[in-house]
């Protein structure tokens, strides 16, 4: 029985690990925080993850979907908050079967240490402070939880130790020998989450099989449902300028915020003053880099290899469609990790860079597009379309509902599609036109 350390025991690592133990594998996992099924600590970022059909996918490999999804909530669409008071409802699809799910990041994490825990082949050592990663020999030395020195081998290291990832920074080491290539781009944004608590007996006190946006052009909030009837409130602003974090550090500059931008939010949010000030700001950014991969012993996969932003609800999904890639990969290599490796950072890399750049387009559509009226009726008509043909997918349901299509066809389809659309709308020219006629356009873009 082959023996293998992954680096980091958050959700993308915790499924890999559960995968390769259940294809036989001896797997150890080591992880720096502490075990939070025994421990209040929270780590990284609590933002509610949208959990779609990539992901699912992924979770299914490892016979948990049914049980992971007892504890979601299904979001049909967007519910849009003007400045005005009007709110409506923009489904993410035309077909009722496609949605995605509000869940807890902290307590997905634990059903997949629960399922993991009950393989003998594998374990998890909490509370790790790294010191090396020799990625040529696949052996790490780190300090323990009660402070010993330790050390471990195996036949290869699997760095799913996140953005700050301790793995990549042992590949960034050797940059000359492997020509690695690493970059960190950050939003002028930040974000500061919050909450609307639940009303009389765990009554949700806006719709909830929504995610809730407040666009205000050069911000926004956004707001998700969890199973408590609360909802887990997020903050995207930037740093300075007018209503910006840096600057809005008075009382009154906060409640001026909310008072003359959010007001039709204030009457869920009886503490916002108080969670603002307390609350921490996060920033947002991508992370890119490459090769994933050096001397067949060592390999970053999840945001170690590449973090995105968090506005197409894909990270997650794409860390796990990474566990159910490598999966793939080991089918067709298992006995060469050179192989293995190779394949599966050829396979992954174009179409990680393709969702980041979707990620990054998809806040700027979010922040300043979604109240647009052209924009709006783009999105009727994709409703309609899919609606009326079977086989049309708008850009955004090829992410998140087309799993068997990668993310790089799907933004290179979906791009020239939005193009098609936005401009039959600007023109009103989508009023003259018959479905049949505009899905005839769309077909010829993709043939």
């Amino acid at each position: 029985m082959e023996k293998i350390i992954v680096v980091g025991a958050g959700l993308c690592g915790t499924l890999l690990a559960l995968r390769m133990a259940q294809r036989g594998y001896q797997v150890v996992v080591y992880e720096r925080r502490p075990d939070q099924r025994k421990s209040d600590f929270v780590g990284g970022r609590s933002i509610n993850l949208a959990l779609s059909n990539r992901g699912l996918r992924s979770l299914e490999m490892v016979g948990i979907k049914d049980e992971i999804l007892k504890d979601c909530i299904p979001m049909h669409g967007r519910m849009i908050h003007s400045l005005s008071g009007e709110s409506w409802h923009s489904p993410y699809s035309g077909r009722k079967q496609d949605y995605i799910n509000s869940v807890s990041r902290e307590e997905l994490n634990m059903s997949l240490l629960e399922a993991a825990d009950k393989f003998d082949n594998l374990t998890v050592h909490f509370e790790v402070k790294f010191q090396k990663v020799d990625i040529e020999q696949a052996h790490i030395e780190f300090v323990d939880k009660d402070g010993n020195h330790k050390s471990d081998k195996a036949a290869i290291v699997i760095g799913t130790d996140g953005a700050g990832s301790v793995v990549r920074k042992s590949l960034m080491g050797q940059t000359t020998k492997l020509l690695f290539n690493y970059s960190q781009d950050f939003l002028s944004h930040g974000y500061k989450e919050l909450s609307i608590e639940p009303g009389e007996a765990g009554a949700f006190k806006i719709e909830k099989n929504a995610l809730h946006i407040w666009p205000r052009g050069k911000f926004m909030i956004i707001a998700l449902p969890n199973l408590d009837g609360s909802f887990t409130v997020t903050m995207f602003h930037p740093y300075e300028g007018e209503y910006g974090f840096n600057t809005m550090v008075s009382d009154e500059d906060i409640v001026d915020c909310f008072e003359k931008q959010y007001p039709g939010l204030i009457k869920y949010m009886p503490n916002y003053l108080n969670e603002y000030k307390q609350n921490p700001v996060g920033t947002l950014g991508t992370i890119r880099c490459y090769p994933w991969q050096a001397y067949g012993k060592t390999l970053v996969m999840g945001d170690a290899s590449h973090a995105i932003v968090p506005f197409y609800g894909q990270g997650m999904n794409a860390a796990f469609e990474d566990v159910f890639v490598f999966d793939e990969v080991l089918n067709e290599y298992e006995g060469d990790w050179s192989k293995v490796f190779t394949a599966f950072q050829d396979r992954r890399k174009a179409d990680a860079d393709a969702i980041a750049d979707l990620a990054v387009d998809n806040f700027y559509e979010m922040r300043d597009h979604v109240d647009d009226l052209a924009f709006k009726e783009k999105r009727k008509l994709e409703m309609n379309l899919e609606q009326e043909f079977e086989n049309y997918y708008s850009k955004y349901s090829m992410v998140t509902f087309k799993e068997e299509l990668s993310y790089f066809d799907a933004k290179k389809k979906g791009r020239k599609q939005d193009e098609l659309l936005l401009e039959l709308c600007k023109a009103n020219r989508h009023k003259e036109l018959s479905l049949q006629e505009i899905n005839s356009k769309v077909n010829q873009l993709n043939s």
